[in-house]
């Protein structure tokens, strides 16, 4: 699919989840503006969903850019937790969440939003979006809530968790024929060779994340396989990167341009 097709048809702009991958979105964004390209709808997961979210209410590339820049330093949004199911308390994450939407609902974006998250209890996908009296902010906190690393979110008495639990790549929810898909945690996200540190335990850990990365391509492949739409699909070169490597997010922005 051509970028004329894309500027001459409606599209879905799908930003997947990925951790600090995601900040490769912004490189895809900055070339879309450069190029005239304006999504009609917004479908996001995990680091996705907050970018896509960002893009709802009219911050452009540069705005995201700074946003993220001014919270990279983990001491910045992060805030342990020593009780509950999770690592890290919400917190400090929801409060700069407050600031960017403050009690904005979903149904009032400039871009129509659909936040993917998981319901935790039933296993569930749960789809956030226009038809929903639900704050920007609470359906960002869910599709981020990666189990045991963030906090669930409680919306309307369900429990919520990340939304790669079921679609990280979420093609399935767009309205449009046309899609644009970012795919952070696809083909090039991890390395054809096997890790071969000295110390196990770098082996161990990084045998646990391929194998995270590769669960979570294979679910994409599928969906992009039994999908009925035209799909233009990028996948960034994230492999050289971690999930949590934040303080890199320059040189994980800039594996995403030049690739539209």
């Amino acid at each position: 699919m051509t970028t004329d097709t894309l500027r001459n048809h409606p599209f879905t702009l799908v930003l997947s989840g990925g951790g600090a991958l995601g900040i490769a979105h912004l490189g895809v964004l900055h070339d879309m503006e450069a190029q005239g390209l304006k999504p009609a709808e917004l479908v996001g997961t995990s680091m996705g969903g907050i970018i896509a979210a960002c893009m709802s209410i009219g911050m452009n590339e540069a705005q995201i850019h700074e946003q993220i820049a001014s919270f990279v330093k983990v001491s910045n949004w992060i805030k342990f937790s020593f009780s509950g199911n999770a690592i890290v308390d919400n917190d400090k994450i929801a409060s700069i969440f407050e600031t960017l939407f403050g009690k904005r609902k979903m149904r009032e974006t400039e871009i129509p939003l659909k936040l993917i998250t998981t319901n935790l209890k039933t296993g569930h996908k749960r789809v956030f979006n226009t038809k929903d009296d639900v704050c920007i902010k609470d359906a960002v906190l869910a599709t981020m809530a990666i189990p045991g690393v963030f906090e669930e979110h409680i919306i309307e008495g369900e429990v919520y968790g990340d939304g790669f639990l079921c679609e990280n790549l979420g093609i399935s929810e767009s309205s449009y024929k046309h899609i644009l898909a970012v795919d952070v945690l696809g083909e090039h996200s991890f390395e054809k060779e096997l890790p071969d540190n000295f110390f196990k335990t770098h082996n161990v850990l990084e045998m646990f994340e391929r194998s995270m990365r590769l669960l979570i391509y294979n679910q994409s492949r599928t969906l992009l396989h039994n999908t009925d739409k035209k799909v233009r699909l990028i996948e960034p070169e994230t492999y050289p990167y971690s999930t949590y490597q934040f303080h890199k997010f320059e040189q994980i922005r800039a594996l995403g341009i030049g690739l539209l």
